[in-house]
C-alpha cells in the first residue's frame, strides 16, 4: 500500500493512524502509536516508550528498552543485559531464528550487530514480512562488531531501518586500526606517566573497546555504570581483559599507566579530576565530524561507532531486497532521497529513539554513576 507523507518524508502519529484505520486497504504489519511502533494483527509493540502489556526489545539500550511493560520478548543473547539494566521483568528470550507465533503473526529475533543480544525482529503474516531493524551495525570497511553476533541479512517486503550515521560523511574503518590508534595514544600516555580517560558510552562502546586494547601496557580502570556491562558480557563468554571499579580510594600512583574507561557524562566532573593530570579522548562514530571532538573539549578522538556507516546503511538495506523502506531516527530526510533516488518506496517516521549519544548517557544513568 503506498501512503503519501508529508513534504519533509516524514509521517506524523495521526498520518499513520488514519492510513492504517480498520477502514483501509492492505494495512501494515507495523504502525505508529502514541505508545511506539506497533504490530495490530499480534497485538503487541517493538521498543514501545510507553507502558504496554507486551514488548518486544531490539537491545538493551535505554531508549529501546524501557521499565513498566508487562511482558517482554527479546533475544536470549541480551536477556541478562535487559535483566541487568531493568531489573525483575516477566521476559521470554528467544535463540537467533526461533520462531513463536502471536495471535497468528510470526515472530522471530535475527542479530543486528549492535551490542550484546541485539535482534532485528521478523514479522511474517498473511503473505507480507516486515523487518524492524532496530539499532544495527554493518560497516562499509567490511568488518563487524566483534563482542556480539554480526548482523544478519534477511530478505523482506518491508524494511525499518535506523539513519543514525545517515550522511556520506560517515565512513568506518576497520575496528583493529582503529585499536592500534587507542593502544599507541595509551602507551604514550604511560611511558609520560598520565593516566589515559578513554570516554565511551558503559553499554556496548566501553566493552568493544576493552575488547581490542593491550592490556599489557599498564592497568585497566573502568567506571562503576561500565563493570556491571562487563560482568554481562564476560558471562556470554565475551573476552575482556581485567578490569577494576576506580573510586575516590584509588592509589593516584596506580592511575599513572592506567586506561580509565567511562561514560561522556562524567567528563569535567569530580569524578574525573581525581585522576590529576590526566590525557583524555573520547571514542564514538562522531568524532569524524570537523570540530567534534573541539565541542567535547578532548585531546584525542576515535571514530569508533556500533551504528552502520553511510556504505554500510546502503548495502543493508539492498540486501533486504525490500521495495518499502521506513526510516527512523537520524538524518532521515538525506536517507529517504536517497532511497527514493533508487527508485524505492520510502518514508520517515517519527519516533522517540535517540542518536547514538543520548541513548547510551541514558544508559549511564539507569545503571547508576558508579
Amino acid at each position: 500500500m503506498r501512503i503519501a507523507a508529508p513534504q519533509n518524508g516524514a509521517m506524523s502519529i495521526a498520518d499513520t493512524l488514519a492510513a492504517n484505520s480498520p477502514g483501509a486497504r492492505g494495512a501494515d504489519l507495523v504502525v505508529l502509536r502514541p505508545q511506539g511502533l506497533y504490530c495490530p494483527a499480534g497485538d503487541f509493540y517493538i521498543d514501545p516508550w510507553r507502558p504496554v502489556d507486551r514488548a518486544v526489545i531490539t537491545h538493551a539500550h535505554a531508549d529501546h528498552a524501557r521499565s513498566g511493560h508487562a511482558h517482554y520478548l527479546a533475544s536470549a543473547e541480551g536477556a541478562a543485559l535487559l535483566r541487568t539494566r531493568l531489573g525483575p521483568i516477566s521476559q521470554q528470550a528467544l535463540v537467533w531464528g526461533e520462531v513463536v507465533e502471536i495471535r497468528g503473526v510470526r515472530v522471530s529475533l535475527h542479530p543486528a550487530g549492535h551490542v550484546l543480544g541485539s535482534a532485528q525482529v521478523r514479522i511474517e503474516h498473511r503473505g507480507q514480512v516486515w523487518v524492524v531493524s532496530g539499532d544495527y551495525f554493518v560497516s562499509g570497511a567490511g568488518d563487524h562488531n566483534p563482542t556480539c553476533s554480526a548482523f544478519e541479512p534477511l530478505r523482506c517486503h518491508c524494511f525499518i531501518t535506523e539513519s543514525t550515521f545517515g550522511l556520506p560523511i560517515y565512513r568506518w574503518r576497520e575496528h583493529a586500526e582503529v585499536l592500534d590508534g587507542v593502544n599507541a595514544w595509551w602507551q604514550r600516555n604511560a611511558d609520560a606517566g598520565r593516566p589515559s580517560l578513554l570516554l565511551a558510552y558503559s553499554l556496548g562502546k566501553a566493552q568493544r573497546v576493552l575488547a581490542g586494547v593491550n592490556a599489557s601496557i599498564g592497568p585497566i580502570l573502568v567506571h562503576g555504570a561500565v563493570e556491571p556491562m562487563n560482568a554481562v558480557y564476560r558471562a556470554a563468554g565475551v573476552a575482556l581483559p581485567p578490569t577494576a571499579v576506580a573510586t575516590a580510594a584509588t592509589p593516584r600512583e596506580h592511575c599513572a599507566r592506567a586506561l580509565i574507561v567511562a561514560p561522556p557524562s562524567t567528563h569535567g566532573g569530580v569524578w574525573a579530576r581525581q585522576f590529576g593530570d590526566f590525557s583524555d579522548a573520547f571514542a564514538s562514530g562522531w568524532m569524524q565530524l570537523r570540530g567534534a571532538r573541539r565541542r567535547r573539549g578532548v585531546e584525542s578522538g576515535f571514530v569508533l561507532s556500533d551504528h552502520a556507516d553511510w556504505p554500510g546503511l546502503q548495502s543493508a538495506i539492498r540486501s533486504t531486497g525490500a521495495s518499502r523502506i521506513i526510516v527512523t531516527h537520524g538524518y532521515e530526510a538525506v536517507m529517504v532521497r536517497w532511497l527514493r533516488e533508487q527508485g524505492l518506496q520510502a518514508q520517515a517516521l517519527q519516533t522517540q529513539f535517540a542518536d547514538d549519544a543520548d541513548d547510551a548517557d541514558d544508559a549511564d544513568k539507569a545503571v547508576g554513576s558508579g
